[in-house]
């Protein structure tokens, strides 16, 4: 295959162009101009990982068998297929995925709470954007979720453990969930004894992520930015990471892995299964994922990941070291 040129698709008329730049590192430079709204993809087909200035890029894909962390490997036959569906995704999600690419690529250079604040930014402004609002118009409707309490916690001897407890709702993390935590999140922190923390849930699922029934509420997104910094789970448990331990199983999906992902270690059952499936909501992780999935799995395995919209299950999630340990729940 040759060299693939500069794709950029025009976003709804509005004459902004997001897309996606791929060099063949064989024999293509760096476009010396391209769209901030790019994606750009470095394409390793010899796997001889020549020596780039890896900040150029949002990927990297090569064949070699053992690839340094900047790089991502594949099979010789899977580089084209998935240049294809990148494309195709960024065709249909283009300024969601150029934003989500951006905000790995700034994020990585600051500590966790300021790249927290940059993510609640971006995540607030695509609440605003067209795709989102296109995306609630195709929704089906679901039920406001009744009162109750969400999150229950108890201590035995040196240990704090912080249950999910709406196993109803697959433990959807709604605003009554999510405040809940950050309560007792927040007391962990306090505690002058310095417990363990445990972090596990109730029912079949850790947690299907945040409670559909609830997006598109906020009509002011400078408070919902607000409240997403001043109430963020995945920044109280980053504070008290190294006492911290994550317990998985069943579907972790979106908020559901990005919370978790902040404690220091996290140990899943073998049915564990995760997904991002933001982007093709017009979003992009806005739970502290762009921050805590990506420090343990690399800011370019993460936007591979929330591109293609993949399932992946407990053992691809050790290998990509998105857990530490795999074994019976209990």
């Amino acid at each position: 295959m040759t060299a693939v040129p500069v794709l950029q698709f025009d976003v709804q008329a509005s004459g902004i162009a997001a897309g996606v730049v791929i060099v063949d590192l064989a024999c293509d430079a760096m476009p010396e101009a391209r769209s901030p709204a790019a994606i750009v993809i470095g394409v390793d087909r010899a796997g001889a990982m020549p020596v780039v200035n890896a900040v150029d890029f949002d990927l990297l894909l090569t064949v070699a068998p053992q690839p340094t962390p900047d790089w991502i490997a594949m099979d010789a036959a899977e580089v084209d297929s998935m240049l294809v569906h990148l494309c195709a995704q960024v065709r249909g999600f283009g300024l969601p995925a150029a934003v989500l690419a951006q905000v790995l690529r700034i994020g990585g250079g600051l500590a966790v709470a300021e790249a927290l604040l940059l993510e609640s930014f971006a995540y607030s402004a695509l609440l605003g954007g067209q795709a989102f609002r296109d995306w609630l118009l195709k929704r089906v409707p679901r039920a406001i979720p009744s009162p109750g309490t969400r999150v229950r916690c108890t201590r035995e001897g040196e240990i704090l453990t912080i249950t999910l407890a709406h196993p109803s709702r697959r433990n959807a993390i709604d605003a009554s969930m999510r405040d809940e935590l950050v309560e007792h999140l927040a007391f962990a922190c306090d505690d002058p004894t310095l417990p363990a923390v445990h972090l596990r849930a109730d029912g079949a699922d850790f947690s299907a992520g945040g409670d559909l029934a609830e997006f598109g509420g906020s009509t002011d997104l400078v408070l919902a930015h607000a409240i997403r910094t001043l109430r963020s789970p995945a920044r109280l448990m980053s504070t008290i990471a190294a006492r911290t331990t994550a317990f998985l199983h069943g579907a972790c999906v979106g908020a559901g892995i990005e919370i978790p992902a902040a404690a220091g270690r996290v140990v899943v059952a073998p049915d564990t299964r995760f997904w991002l499936p933001e982007l093709a909501m017009g979003l992009m992780p806005g739970a502290g994922g762009t921050v805590t999935i990506a420090r343990r799995i690399g800011r370019r395995r993460m936007l591979l990941w929330a591109l293609t919209g993949r399932h992946i299950d407990a053992r691809t999630a050790l290998k990509w070291g998105l857990v530490d340990e795999v074994r019976g729940h209990g």
